[in-house]
């Protein structure tokens, strides 16, 4: 089984879907949100890689991104009235381990949920290496 349609499963099962734009491909989905009077907070995990047939490579990187918008009376990190926020926290010092509420007091303090985004890469990276591909993850998507 080629390897896009092994990865293509995988994404499947997370439940996402997989994306392709130039050779670059991409999947996200929303991992928690919190809604309250005129406000809404939305904390989604995307990643993107490409697959380079010619040097038998996978480059992945991934990234947690929060948006939230509405209006809200201060107390949940947003300007008083009617504002737009969006944050995003990449993985920059490398492949994180464990879960990410563990590894994020910020979200952790926000949002419940439990979610191990090591498991998404570690089984794309055992895809790879079994259709002998090696597996390298990028800290940012340049030069993807």
């Amino acid at each position: 089984m080629p390897l896009i349609n092994k990865i293509q499963d995988i994404v499947s099962s997370i439940p996402a879907t997989l994306k392709e734009n130039k050779g670059i491909y991409s999947f996200e989905f929303v991992l928690a949100e919190r809604k309250a009077f005129l406000t809404k907070q939305k904390l989604t995990y995307s990643a993107k890689f490409r697959v380079d047939e010619d040097k038998k490579e996978l480059k992945f990187t991934e990234m947690l991104k929060e948006t939230g918008m509405g209006l809200s009376s201060g107390d949940s990190g947003m300007s008083p009235g009617f504002g737009f926020k969006t944050e995003s926290y990449n993985t920059m010092s490398g492949a994180r381990e464990g879960n990410i509420e563990e590894q994020s007091t910020v979200f952790g303090k926000k949002y419940s949920y439990t979610f191990d985004y090591s498991s998404i890469r570690k089984r794309l990276e055992e895809a790879a290496k079994d259709e002998g591909y090696s597996f390298k993850y990028q800290i940012t998507s340049i030069g993807l």
